[in-house]
């Protein structure tokens, strides 16, 4: 069986997202860099595997899959063993309400900041302030509701690691460690810090702190 390839930018967020979850379940795979300053990912044969013309997508073994949330879906019922997503329903239900969460309550007030960082990291373009300024006053305030969920709970599903908490860890990294804001380890915040320290301390995240790159052994 040919070996999966994960296709998409070392320092990408939903690239990290990916190759978070194949560490987890123990899944070998090549990296293949697509260089987003060259445009890489905008090549009339790049398009054919992702015609949105974004990062990252897999090739597992034939099996085109792109979009980050779906990659990981895909690997954990892949691998049951990693036990990433629950099979029982009420626990299965608070996943699905968790990943939910994660998608509609931080990822969309944190992909704004970091967009912004990115293009005056990458390209020296600067973004209007104030709407960034929102998007962080948005963000401490879903913060709170997320310290009043890990008060009752070891992780945003229950007391199991799951991919909803999985999916928050490259961009809550990018927010605290290149825009500084201390909000995930705000001591106002002991719950979501301990939350946060914990998936930091994971095997799978220290695997890639440097940028992603491929495992073809563990």
């Amino acid at each position: 069986m040919a070996i999966l390839k994960l296709y998409g930018w070392p320092e990408s967020t939903a690239t990290w997202r990916v190759a978070i979850v194949l560490h987890e379940a123990k899944v070998p795979f090549e990296f293949v860099n697509v260089n987003i300053l060259n445009a890489d990912y905008k090549t009339p044969e790049y398009l054919e595997k992702q015609p949105f013309g974004q990062i990252p997508y897999i090739d597992d073994d034939g099996f085109i899959l792109f979009e980050s949330r779906a990659i990981g879906r895909y690997i954990a019922a892949e691998h049951p063993e990693s036990k990433l997503i629950p099979t029982d329903p009420k626990k299965h239900a608070l996943f699905e309400q968790a990943a939910s969460i994660e998608f509609a309550n931080f990822d969309f007030n944190a992909d704004p900041l970091i967009k912004a960082l990115a293009r005056k990291r990458f390209l020296g373009q600067d973004s209007d302030q104030a709407p960034l300024d929102a998007k962080m006053e948005t963000l401490e305030g879903r913060l709170d509701v997320y310290e009043k969920i890990l008060a009752k709970q070891r992780y945003i599903a229950g007391d199991e690691i799951t991919l909803a908490d999985l999916f928050h860890l490259p961009r809550a990294q990018f927010i605290e460690t290149y825009i500084k804001s201390g909000v995930m380890t705000s001591s106002s915040r002991p719950h979501v810090a301990r939350w946060y320290d914990e998936l930091l301390s994971r095997p799978s995240w220290k695997a890639f702190e440097g940028g992603v790159k491929g495992i073809l052994e563990y």
